[in-house]
């Protein structure tokens, strides 16, 4: 029995991943996402596409560039982006991009803290009568 092959172009690809046609694109431009190109110039994208741009998405929310996403996306094995070996470069870098996150919060900690030292309360907290 022939399984019959229903094309996907990118509006559908879209709809089923909530993803921007525009986003698309770009992921395509990046190298991140590879569709076949149909006699009329169209973007015809298999069923793995779908996968691949939740993994896209999984990767990008962690912070990470397309550049790194570009190198990771290969070792990816399912939609939770477990990655597949051991590579010690890819570890390395991600532990490095995680310190950068740190100290990106702790320094808007400190920007949060400056603040509320101003006005002499947490800005967040109930507000009862000023002090002069």
């Amino acid at each position: 029995m022939l399984l019959h092959y229903c094309p996907m172009r990118i509006g559908e690809l879209s709809r089923r991943t909530g993803v921007s046609q525009r986003s698309l694109r770009y992921y395509e431009e990046q190298g991140l996402l590879t569709p076949t190109r149909l006699p009329n110039g169209y973007r015809d994208y298999d069923e793995r596409a779908v996968a691949t741009v939740r993994r896209i998405q999984i990767l990008l929310s962690a912070g990470l560039g397309t550049s790194v996403v570009a190198e990771i996306l290969p070792g990816t094995v399912d939609d939770t982006v477990v990655l597949v070996g051991k590579c010690p470069e890819l570890v390395d870098g991600l532990a490095r991009e995680r310190r950068r996150i740190d100290a990106a919060i702790a320094e808007l900690i400190a920007t949060r803290d400056t603040l509320d030292t101003l006005v002499g309360r947490p800005l967040d907290a109930p507000q009862g009568p000023v002090r002069t």
